[in-house]
């Protein structure tokens, strides 16, 4: 299945740049990325998906190849989920799939919720609909301090982005994404930097940092009540190793995962489906055969 079109959807602050596969007149699926990454991060997957589907994939708001914030603004998570209805809106799809790695699970769960109506079948690829506060109470308010001086500062900083040889920004990635092949990281190098004379800037909007300063954490109670506005079927589709939290990197405490598995289990029913995949957080890009049948059985049912 080849790439069909890449796309500009116009919005108030510049465009959402998306690529596009499979035919126009099949059942639309809306692909979303992680933190930091960009539409790059399904390449290797959706071309084993079933080829009778549409699917795009967008590129967040400051990542990718979309259009930054307007000066003044910092990337809250609210943002994120309306961009997914202005995308629906200019694409004229009222009904729609959605596949969510990461990050983009957790703003397309969001989503599915809150348009319920809209949202059919929702893909989660190592990702939860919601991130709850039952392990950061204590850390909720740094966090939202943290995105404001974060904004506060790489406003006063005047030092450009820093121009990197590809070798250079090829490490520097892998470095910070362990968890990504070689491969992959050049794959979504190609969309996220942008070319400088012999060197290689990165396309992201400075004002992007932790996605915990981004997320918004809810309780265990507005959890319950939100899976309950669900009219899609959901399959979650866990790695090994992957993460379970959004704040700890290696964490091994999975009570979040297990309450969410277990909510969307009693609430859901046989609409829920888990999958638990050896591979890392980014196992679509690494490994995508592991992932590419069971989402595939998973749109077609």
């Amino acid at each position: 299945m080849g790439l069909l079109s890449e796309l500009k959807l116009a919005v108030p602050w510049g465009h959402i740049a998306a690529k596009a596969w499979g035919s126009a007149q099949g059942h639309p699926v809306l692909c979303l990325h992680g933190w930091q990454d960009n539409a790059n991060s399904f390449d290797r997957l959706i071309p084993l998906l079933p080829q009778d589907f549409h699917y795009v994939a967008m590129d967040f708001g400051g990542h990718g190849l979309s259009s930054h914030y307007s000066p003044g603004f910092t990337y809250y998570f609210q943002n994120f989920v309306s961009e997914i209805r202005r995308v629906v809106a200019a694409l004229k799809w009222t009904q729609f799939s959605v596949i969510g790695h990461s990050f983009g699970g957790i703003v397309g769960g969001t989503f599915s919720c809150m348009f319920p109506e809209m949202v059919d079948k929702l893909v989660l690829l190592d990702s939860i609909p919601f991130i709850l506060d039952c392990n950061e109470m204590e850390n909720i308010l740094t966090y939202k301090r943290r995105a404001i001086e974060r904004l506060l500062q790489a406003e006063d900083s005047q030092k450009p982005a820093s121009v990197l040889s590809p070798e250079e920004m090829l490490q520097g990635f892998l470095k910070n994404n362990f968890h990504v092949s070689e491969e992959c990281g050049k794959l979504l190098l190609q969309r996220g930097t942008t070319k400088v004379g012999t060197g290689l800037v990165l396309n992201k909007d400075r004002r992007i940092s932790l996605a915990e300063n981004t997320v918004d954490f809810i309780s265990k109670e507005l959890f319950v009540h939100s899976v309950r506005c669900l009219q899609a079927r959901v399959l979650l589709i866990k790695a090994t190793q992957g993460f379970y939290e959004v704040r700890r990197k290696h964490d091994d405490k999975k009570e979040s995962l297990l309450f969410v598995k277990d909510t969307l289990s009693s609430v859901l029913k046989e609409r829920f489906q888990y999958v638990q995949i050896p591979g890392s957080r980014c196992v679509h890009m690494n490994e995508p055969h592991l992932v590419a049948g069971i989402t595939s059985c998973f749109l077609q049912s």
